[in-house]
């Protein structure tokens, strides 16, 4: 049972996210989720931390709340305007022990380290490294992290440093939207990672394949996969509707493989399922299955993913194993979170 948490009604959220001044945030993380990862990530009198992602600026003053009047909080964001507006509010409350700068939040704030706590609001490609150096040997991370090399495809890792070496403490379901470089407008329409082909008219849509790896330099592949769902030859309904879509999405890295494709579709509606460079079947969030015809080899092994799954009793985030592993090599040295359990383990590609 959750603890009651007296700190998390000390701040006014409507100040922050719907500000008479400002006019409300639209693009924001819900105040349930900033809660549970406020709690999880134990912050304590007189700590330091960093937050990425300032946002509205509510999970920040919730943040230096927690620290108290001899903690301080460090929030960074991308965007100038989130940056500017967050550090007015902050002021105009008379909260003093937090500031807001803008940076790219992949490499940290090395000036305020070390700090004891960090939290992101974002999904990163995974944990970088600067983050895990930036707090002291016992520190604690709080952090949306991909099991797979797909948008939307996360879990909010608790993560512990033992002598400067992190550690899984626990996994929950649930996810952020993916870190940017710089600002941008459409995040949430077009992911700006792992997307292998989109198109913008007549209405946004999008796919990410597994098997990129294996598709031409012109993404020909993901462009036919993509044209088949959203020109179906085949429906049908799921018959164990309703789902439960974050069970699913967990459970669809391990058992899809590397033909496990997610697609956005006309109306932004979300799909999970198998894909080949000559086949495509969705499952979409409304339990509605798409596919290229009835008789479409994507489709079986769409069907046999969705029984194994059954088969497990839908499992919740507790029958999932997490581990981290170290990446040195490319442009963000850090370490991919990977899932398995008793039927596998699924690995970024």
């Amino acid at each position: 049972m959750t603890v009651p948490d007296p700190l998390l009604d000390a701040v006014p959220e409507h100040y922050y996210v719907d500000n008479e001044h400002r006019g409300e945030t639209l693009h924001r993380s819900a105040a349930q989720a900033i809660h549970r990862d406020v709690i999880a990530l134990n912050v304590g009198d007189s700590a330091r931390v960093l937050e990425i992602g300032t946002g509205t600026g509510y999970s920040g003053a919730l943040l230096a709340a927690h620290a108290g009047p001899t903690g301080h909080v460090t929030s960074i964001d991308i965007s100038d305007h989130l940056v500017g507006w967050a550090n007015q509010l902050h002021h105009q409350r008379g909260v003093t022990t937090i500031t807001c700068h803008v940076a790219d939040g992949m490499a940290g704030y090395p000036p305020h380290a070390p700090y004891q706590r960090l939290v992101a609001w974002c999904t990163p490609p995974r944990l970088p490294r600067a983050w895990v150096e930036q707090l002291t040997p016992d520190g604690r991370i709080v952090a949306c992290l991909p099991i797979a090399a797909q948008p939307s495809t996360t879990l909010i890792a608790t993560i512990t440093l033992t002598a400067g070496q992190p550690h899984i403490e626990t996994i929950t379901f649930g996810g952020y939207a993916q870190s940017t470089a710089v600002p941008v407008d459409d995040a949430l329409t077009i992911p700006g990672r792992w997307v292998d082909y989109c198109i913008q008219q007549p209405e946004p849509a999008w796919i990410s394949i597994s098997w990129r790896d294996r598709d031409d330099q012109h993404h020909s592949g993901a462009r036919t996969a993509l044209n088949l769902l959203l020109n179906p030859g085949h429906t049908e309904t799921y018959a164990h509707a309703p789902l439960d879509w974050l069970s699913w999405t967990a459970f669809s890295v391990i058992v899809g493989g590397h033909h496990r494709s997610i697609a956005a579709l006309r109306d932004g509606i979300r799909g999970i399922g198998h894909t080949t460079a000559t086949s495509a079947a969705v499952i979409l969030t409304d339990s509605t299955i798409i596919a290229d015809s009835p008789d479409s080899a994507s489709l079986t092994a769409l069907r046999t993913w969705l029984g194994r799954w059954e088969q497990a009793a839908r499992p919740a985030v507790d029958w999932f194993t997490p581990t981290l592993t170290l990446i040195e090599d490319g442009d963000l040295p850090g370490w991919d979170l990977q899932i398995k359990n008793h039927i596998g383990t699924r690995r970024q590609p």
